[in-house]
């Protein structure tokens, strides 16, 4: 039942093992992504650029769905694998595909019906309106295979086979910068063809992921014979999928506040900002692969009650991303007017984009040690811990700082408000840490 990968003795290479496919994948996610701005602002057209950018909290609205049962099921299943139950992470895994195809086409349905309002409070204008709703439509009919694309990624990587994992994100990505091209400048679709192009991707990588499962998976299940789950496993997994789902949706809910608050001071503002955090991810989704690499083996150590190699991999992995963290801000700080001439040749929009850049990256340390604590609570079915942290930075904390900053420092204080949200999450994860880990006899025991 379990991968050798579990069983190594050295688990900083068992760690590199699994995050560093990961890694590739989030890189290749992150292509999958900037493919449609790239090939967008190559138009030129700003009100364009700024309709596809108020979209693009529509796709991690998805992924939040996606992630209840993704991040929820990978989770549970990493414990049960622990636990030696092969027959609960069947009807997991089972449990997590069909129920989530249905909520993906409930969910496409529901945004059909609530376009023109969803739109407007994204932030679209006049101007961008026509843009925004092309790629919005043809988002959210897709809406059920982006969502289960993140099941079987999330499972797979729980098993150990984190190089199918990123093969099929591979596939899609190469897909979608294919078409992206042919659909928005060959074939004249704009925004629509930038939507149909990661629609496509997608497809394609749900057909590899299945076929992965049926074929390579020694545990996970597509029979809906085996959806049956207890109501236990069901309450753990949303206890955990739900803050993760939080997580991506705060992420939707800045972004569409950074835009309100940004419309005061034009669209080119909001063209720049949506270019700012199309860069940003980089630095994020690497830092959330690395992250995220080692959530099989904490789950799988804490389900096994072996809290030693636990506390280990957790000291390694905090000494590990705190490096790359700083290293990804210094690189990003000192090519952020490059950077965004990559995408616009707009000397404005170079000019506001760096300062918007430089301020998104500058607490990156803080942010790596956010996300491995909220995936180590994830792992260990803290619900309490993980879903305060998965509210905090781009969630209550950074509403609060933002309507604070913008009445004291008006545009500058939107730039600055997600860097000054990052030090107090930072600070709260810092109390949970204390908390739910070190003050704990069992695992300070275990501590250098």
């Amino acid at each position: 039942m379990e991968n050798e990968i579990f069983k190594d003795s050295n688990i900083s290479k068992s760690y590199l093992r699994l995050s560093l496919p990961l890694v590739l994948s989030m890189a290749v996610a992150l292509i999958y992504n900037l493919a449609d701005t790239y090939f967008v602002a190559q138009s030129n057209d700003t009100n364009l650029v700024a309709g596809v950018s108020l979209g693009m909290p529509l796709f991690t609205l998805l992924m939040a769905f996606g992630n209840i049962f993704g991040q929820g099921g990978s989770s549970l299943i990493s414990r049960l694998m622990g636990q030696k139950d092969e027959q609960g992470v069947r009807c997991v895994s089972s449990c997590c595909f069909y129920v989530t195809i249905f909520a993906g086409i409930l969910i496409a349905a529901v945004m059909l019906m609530l376009r023109v309002p969803l739109l407007y409070v994204l932030g679209a204008s006049e101007e961008t309106f026509v843009h925004a709703s092309n790629y919005y439509i043809y988002l959210a009919i897709g809406a059920p295979f982006i969502m289960v694309s993140f099941i079987h990624s999330n499972l797979l990587r729980a098993e150990g086979m984190s190089k199918e994992s990123m093969a099929g994100t591979l596939i899609g990505t190469v897909v979608n910068i294919i078409l992206d091209p042919i659909f928005i400048s060959v074939l004249g679709w704009g925004a629509s063809g930038a939507a149909i192009a990661t629609v496509i991707g997608y497809v394609c990588v749900d057909v590899f992921f299945l076929i992965a499962v049926a074929k390579r998976s020694k545990i996970l299940s597509l029979n809906p014979r085996e959806l049956k789950v207890p109501a236990g496993h069901l309450w753990q997994i949303l206890g955990i999928g739900i803050p993760a789902a939080l997580a991506n949706l705060m992420q939707s809910v800045s972004v569409v506040l950074m835009n309100q608050f940004l419309l005061p001071f034009g669209n080119d503002k909001i063209a720049a900002m949506g270019i700012v955090l199309k860069v940003n991810m980089i630095a994020l989704l690497l830092l959330t692969g690395f992250a995220f690499g080692g959530q099989p083996l904490f789950g799988y150590y804490y389900g096994s009650g072996d809290k030693k190699r636990m506390w280990e991999l957790l000291r390694f992995c905090f000494r590990f991303i705190s490096v790359i963290a700083a290293a990804l801000t210094a690189v990003i700080f000192l090519l952020a007017p490059f950077l965004m001439r990559c995408f616009m040749d707009q000397e404005t929009i170079i000019s506001d984009g760096t300062v918007m850049l430089r301020w998104q990256v500058i607490t990156m340390v803080f942010v790596g040690m956010i996300l491995l604590l909220t995936i180590v609570f994830q792992s260990m079915g803290k619900v309490t811990a993980s879903f305060l942290l998965s509210i905090s930075r781009q969630g209550v904390v950074f509403l609060a700082v933002l309507a604070v900053s913008y009445r004291m420092g008006g545009y500058m204080g939107v730039i600055v408000s997600q860097a000054a949200a990052d030090l107090i999450t930072a600070g709260i994860a810092g109390i949970l840490f204390w908390k739910e880990l070190y003050s704990v006899r069992n695992y300070r025991e275990c501590a250098p």
